[in-house]
């Protein structure tokens, strides 16, 4: 078992790694900017938001418990405070 990442930039986002994607996706959709581009950033943030709420939250709560519901609580699932889990 891994220990429960809470400091750093993991403090405030869950998912700091997938926001990242989403927000480099963003910016070649900026540079880029079709109908392919745009959906390809939907398609990504979609994935995504289906991956960490079916397979990443489970297995982590599964894992640690009430210390990751706690963590969850406060910190946002891509960006601070939104996407919490409530206690």
């Amino acid at each position: 078992m891994t220990a429960l990442v809470t400091r750093g930039v993991f403090r405030t986002v869950r998912n700091p790694i997938f926001t990242g994607m989403i927000v480099v996706s963003i910016g070649g959709a900026l540079m880029v900017p079709n109908a392919a581009a745009l959906a390809g950033v939907a398609l990504l943030a979609l994935a995504l938001e289906i991956h960490v709420r079916y397979v990443e939250e489970p297995h982590l709560l599964a894992t640690h418990g009430e210390p990751y519901r706690r963590y969850a609580s406060f910190a946002g699932r891509f960006v601070p405070l939104i996407g919490r889990i409530a206690r």
